[in-house]
């Protein structure tokens, strides 16, 4: 639902009239929700999102896939293993996976900012997520001084609040699946993956997008990037988190607006 403004503002002629589909994918909302955290490595979901393009544009491959996050993780290696079903990439607040090996590897600020992803790791992490009202989930959303985003209305709330209620061993166990988590006491397994340039380089038109205020992916991961994506555009967004599209949804429209008109 973080999308549904993005979803209408392009679907209408005026800004291109395009079929636009926001997908929830496996572990979220009402998609299937395997317990098995091998169901969650980059293979599978990869293979969902091309069976997907597949089923809803089977005789041309996409304007654009747009996105965030975990869904970012996944596009970047779709683009990299599948070039021919998309005609562009945007991503938002979702770093390369080579930029975020090498700051994992090497980056202590990167290292101490992705902490929390072993927390997100625990056996119990479903059950301390959920405790009071998803008090820790909401407050991944705070600002800086600790208190609410003004974006976070109430009605939003309660759209995140359904959905966390379906369950959050999923969202979960994308984590357990990565093997891209900071090393720490009793875990350094990250310092030994290499990544082959062949696994990273992605050739569609990329542009991406990033909140500079994001406190979990640093700016640091912007740099090298022109390195694996040739055709890259990067728009650094002042005062902007990694909540951009809920913060700045004027913005997003216009920048994604921008590059998807471009000629290819």
């Amino acid at each position: 639902f973080i999308w549904d403004e993005q979803l209408a503002h392009f679907a209408r002629p005026e800004n291109g009239g395009y079929r636009c589909i926001a997908p929830s994918l496996r572990g979220f909302g009402a998609s299937s929700s395997p317990t098995d955290v091998e169901a969650y490595r980059a293979k599978h979901l990869v293979q969902d999102l091309a069976a997907l393009i597949a089923a809803e544009s089977p005789r041309a491959p996409l304007e654009c896939l747009v996105a965030h996050d975990w869904g970012g993780a996944v596009a970047w290696n779709l683009a990299n293993q599948q070039p021919q079903l998309l005609k562009r990439l945007a991503i938002l607040n979702s770093p390369h996976p080579g930029a975020f090996l090498r700051e994992l590897q090497h980056s202590p600020a990167q290292q101490a900012a992705s902490q929390y992803m072993h927390f997100l790791c625990r056996p119990d992490a479903e059950a301390l997520l959920a405790e009071n009202d998803f008090r820790r989930l909401f407050g991944f959303f705070d600002t800086p001084g600790g208190s609410a985003p003004a974006w976070l209305t109430d009605a939003v709330r309660a759209q995140y609040r359904a959905l966390w209620q379906q369950g959050l061993t999923g969202a979960c166990n994308y984590y357990r699946a990565s093997p891209l988590r900071p090393p720490r006491e009793g875990y350094d397994s990250v310092q030994a993956i290499t990544l082959p340039d062949s696994m990273l380089t992605v050739n569609v038109p990329t542009l991406v997008l990033w909140g500079l205020d994001d406190p979990a992916l640093l700016p640091g991961l912007l740099d090298g990037l022109p390195d694996w994506v040739p055709g890259l555009q990067i728009q650094p967004v002042e005062n902007a988190s990694h909540w951009i599209v809920h913060e700045h949804p004027e913005r997003v429209a216009l920048e994604l607006g921008r590059f998807i008109h471009q000629n290819p």
